[in-house]
């Protein structure tokens, strides 16, 4: 009975609609754009499948980021799920939700480990197919390339656990695009490797632990850095990263004291 109760706690908070977490950035804007903060929403980690994370709950999580009336949206990857005792999705009916996805300087999107295609993840798409199924909701897939949106410049790296990304010529491309640098990723191990200049990367990928403990905290995390970027916000010389929990889960459809989330960030210009 106690197992059973601990059990349906777990998967209650996996399954709970995500928290608003917010943050403030200041960028060096371009000389030809407005004096005007920028909001940008961060979605990551929606891993749909099991009985946690269903097309349903996506649906309702779309309408709650619509909701904060974001300038931009990005989402940072893993949309696959795994098998966790529940139903399971392909590809593309795993970011099919994002079609609802609403923002004035649109939606731009990076992949994660569980989205790349390999022997061991059929359900995952060639980079190709990939483009098409995002293109088709009016998203912008970003594998080491870059795009301006307003006046950032937003460079999207492949994964790092699973490829291997191209972050000088990137950065190149952000440099070519014009605007304030922000670094999508999927995962916080790029984050040491980049420059020491003025620059936001926003990532995913540790779900914040998934589980965490009273008084210990989070004890694990798949990063070649442990627990040093798990989660939140982090500045290191000039740089600034924001970790998000994610709003699914992996392995196990269970969160405790690492609640699903999302971030709203208000870049300033400076």
């Amino acid at each position: 009975m106690l197992v059973a109760g601990l059990a349906f706690w777990l998967l209650h908070n996996a399954s709970a609609m995500p928290i608003v977490r917010r943050a403030e950035v200041v960028l060096p804007f371009p000389a030809d754009a407005p004096r005007k903060a920028v909001t940008v929403a961060l979605l990551t980690d929606t891993h749909l499948s099991g009985p946690d994370n269903s097309p349903a709950r996506l649906a309702r999580i779309v309408r709650q980021i619509n909701g904060l009336k974001p300038d931009l949206i990005l989402l940072g990857g893993d949309y696959i799920g795994d098998d966790k005792g529940g139903a399971i999705y392909d590809a593309r009916t795993s970011i099919a939700p994002f079609a609802g996805l609403r923002a004035p300087l649109g939606v731009v999107a990076v992949l994660g480990n569980h989205d790349s295609r390999s022997k061991l993840n059929r359900r995952a798409l060639n980079e190709r197919d990939w483009q098409a199924a995002f293109a088709k909701l009016g998203i912008t897939l970003l594998q080491d390339r870059a795009v301006r949106r307003g006046p950032l410049a937003i460079g999207g790296l492949q994964d790092i656990y699973t490829r291997k990304p191209d972050m000088p010529g990137t950065l190149a491309a952000m440099a070519r695009v014009g605007g304030a640098p922000v670094i999508l990723s999927h995962g916080p191990d790029v984050f040491p490797k980049l420059p020491d200049a003025r620059s936001l990367t926003v990532v995913g990928h540790t779900h914040c632990g998934q589980i965490a403990f009273p008084f210990v905290g989070i004890t694990y995390v798949p990063s070649k850095y442990g627990t040093r970027y798990a989660c939140g916000v982090y500045r290191e010389g000039a740089r600034t990263m924001i970790v998000s929990g994610g709003v699914g889960t992996s392995s196990a459809p269970a969160r405790m004291l690492a609640p699903p989330d999302i971030w709203l960030v208000t870049i300033r210009p400076g």
